[in-house]
């Protein structure tokens, strides 16, 4: 998980974990006052969800950027830089995910 973080970019992974903690905040402060509006726990983990994106398209425009100054560049290394790029959306989408099975739990606590 280490590697994944640091492979990701600590800028953005450390973004996308303080937004985590806010998805869990608000989630925790639900269960305990009895909450049911769940919209600050759904706008948490959509932000996270925009967050990973924005990250991924920074690492994408950087590798471009990096391709266009070196020239040719192997399939592999290029396939590797993809793979690099999207973990920040898959862990912001997981975020989101967590956010919404968090507040669809709320609303059925009714």
């Amino acid at each position: 998980m280490i590697e994944l973080f640091q492979m990701g970019g600590m800028l953005f992974m450390s973004i996308l974990t303080i937004e985590l903690g806010v998805v869990a905040y608000f989630a925790v402060k639900g269960f305990m006052n009895g909450d049911t509006n769940t919209s600050k726990i759904k706008s948490a983990g959509l932000l996270a969800a925009i967050t990973g994106i924005l990250g991924q398209l920074i690492g994408l425009f950087q590798a471009f950027e990096a391709i266009s100054q070196v020239g040719t560049v192997s399939p592999a290394l290029l396939a590797g830089g993809f793979k690099v790029s999207m973990i920040t959306t898959i862990y912001g989408l997981i975020i989101y995910l967590v956010a919404i099975l968090i507040s669809l739990i709320l609303k059925t606590r009714k």
